[in-house]
């Protein structure tokens, strides 16, 4: 797979990276590095190898999903840096 200046900038956009053309390059021959490294795992013969569902030979125990109440909602809402009354206050998502 080619990885050029123009995917490095498109990824750098989706991911709403700021960089400088020294930290693109540097960016562009670690992604060629990685992609290189799958290239090469997807020569592996993986013939009769079933996927593995877990990576452990058991499943995780799971505990029992209890809904509990540790705090109250004041006490939650004072540990905010920024609050009014009932809600945490948060800088303005921009688009």
């Amino acid at each position: 797979m080619e990885i050029s200046d123009d995917l490095i900038r498109r990824l750098c956009d989706l991911a709403r990276l700021e960089y400088d053309e020294q930290e693109a390059e540097a960016l562009k021959k670690d992604l060629q590095r990685m992609i290189a490294f799958i290239e090469q795992l997807n020569q592996v013969d993986t013939t009769g190898v079933e996927p593995l569902i877990f990576l452990a030979d058991h499943p995780h125990p799971l505990r029992e999903d209890i809904a509990q109440q540790t705090i109250t909602r004041e006490e939650a809402i004072s540990l905010a840096p920024h609050h009014d009354e009932a809600y945490f206050r948060v800088p303005p998502v921009k688009s």
